[in-house]
């Protein structure tokens, strides 16, 4: 499908029905502590320590109720890692009493036979265990020896138990060159999905512009994921792609639909504050995980209930109405529905969503005209949960050559991290 050809598609495409559904959280990740047995390089929330001020295990299954009574469907409990919260069971097992599907995603470190059994016996119907490349690429990412091995346990381990699993990869120059690879091992593991997903310059990312990919890169890594789905779909695994990858090239409905082959699928539009809410482990509101603290945290849920801060809340209901495009989104043909792209991978860039160039159809228009878009950072991040640095953009021919910006770099050209993200700068 050309990208012309798929505008007028869309003029003539059904909107889903859940997108005409009353707000509501029907979809909800949970960051249960920040505690974490990794200190990832490329961590959004930079996780390791727990928050001073984390829920208690009260606190936390009394949110379960006000969840229940908003009409969730599904929650995703998160990290740090989530089963170092001591509550981590308790909740599982109200989520379950609640009728609420109850999942995971992970690095999966920690999990031995004996937690994969209690996860089990708690309810526990799904886990993703987080895997971003083969074995010293990954251990690199994850800034921790036998993290492969322990991620590949991990899988084993739940498998074992019944409980379903699934995987899901960072993109990044890291581990753009092992996707088929990867795959191959996660096929054999069992998995029966793969998320796949860019990094964004947040948290621990944003002190590593080397690491990220380019607009253009989008060029080669979209064909390949669809290839890889067409792949999985022979072996009974689905591929799916996360909310910062794609947008309307040729590949788009592909990419988006459940069967690469029906391609009846596309974006349609960030849904943080609509069918998705993210919580942090102090008790912070906001409309997707990802998003970033500072600009996004409608409320607390010591401060007040769950219901009010959805109802009520101008940084959840930003997504519920048209929103201010500018730069190149701002003429796109596909404006009315995409929306800029993800939120929180624009707002990394530019301190403000609704202008996104890591999109598959832009780097295709600017390739036909002979030019890319390359992102160069100007400031550095704070090092804090969920920061980001700025960006700006500069065209060049598509044949310039591609320096690698060094992490030092960042920090010249901004605020130096805190003490305690120090560490992680060295690779």
């Amino acid at each position: 499908m050309s990208d012309a050809g798929a505008v007028a598609r869309l003029r003539g495409t059904r909107r889903l029905d859940v997108l005409r559904t009353r707000p509501h959280p029907a979809y909800v990740v949970w960051e249960l502590t920040l505690a974490c047995d990794h200190a990832c390089r490329h961590c959004g929330s930079r996780a390791g320590e727990a928050r001073s001020n984390e829920l208690t295990t009260a606190e936390a299954l009394d949110v379960v109720k006000q969840l229940a009574a908003m009409g969730t469907r599904e929650v995703v409990l998160i990290g740090g890692e989530a089963y170092l919260h001591e509550g981590f069971l308790d909740v599982i097992r109200a989520l379950r009493a609640e009728g609420i599907q109850a999942s995971m995603t992970t690095g999966g470190l920690g999990i031995t036979a004996e937690l994969a059994r209690a996860m089990a016996d708690a309810g526990l119907q799904l886990v993703s265990v987080s895997v971003d490349g083969l074995e010293a690429t990954h251990d690199r990412q994850r800034a921790r020896t036998g993290s492969f091995r322990g991620a590949l346990a991990a899988l084993g381990h739940l498998r074992d138990v019944g409980i379903a699993i699934a995987s899901n990869v960072n993109v990044n120059r890291l581990n753009l060159g092992e996707l088929e690879g990867l795959y191959e091992v996660l096929r054999d593991a069992g998995i029966r999905a793969w998320q796949v997903q860019i990094t964004t310059p947040l948290g621990r990312a944003a002190d590593r512009p080397e690491m990220l990919l380019q607009p253009w890169d989008l060029l080669e890594l979209i064909p390949r994921v669809v290839a890889l789905k067409r792949r999985a779909k022979v072996d009974g695994i689905r591929v799916w792609p996360g909310n910062n990858l794609g947008y309307f090239g040729p590949e788009e409905g592909a990419l988006r639909s459940a069967d690469p082959d029906d391609a009846s699928e596309h974006w349609r539009g960030c849904q943080a504050g609509k069918l998705v809410l993210g919580i942090e482990s102090d008790g912070a509101v906001k409309g997707c995980p990802s998003l970033q603290t500072a600009s996004y945290v409608g409320g607390h849920l010591r401060d007040r209930s769950l219901a009010s801060i959805w109802e009520e809340a101008p940084e959840l209901a930003f997504a519920r109405k048209p929103r201010e495009l500018w730069g190149y989104c701002a003429d796109c043909a596909y404006a009315e529905t995409c929306q800029g792209g993800c939120s929180f991978t624009a707002h990394s860039l530019f301190g403000r969503p609704g202008n996104n160039p890591l999109c598959h159809h832009r780097a295709r228009v600017f390739r036909r005209q002979g030019l890319r878009e390359r992102l160069v950072p100007t400031e550095a991040a704070d090092g804090r949960p969920f920061d980001h640095g700025l960006y700006r953009i500069e065209l060049e021919p598509f044949d310039a050559p591609d320096p690698i910006v060094a992490p030092q770099e960042l920090v010249r050209i901004g605020r130096k991290p805190k003490r305690a993200e120090k560490a992680w700068r060295s690779d």
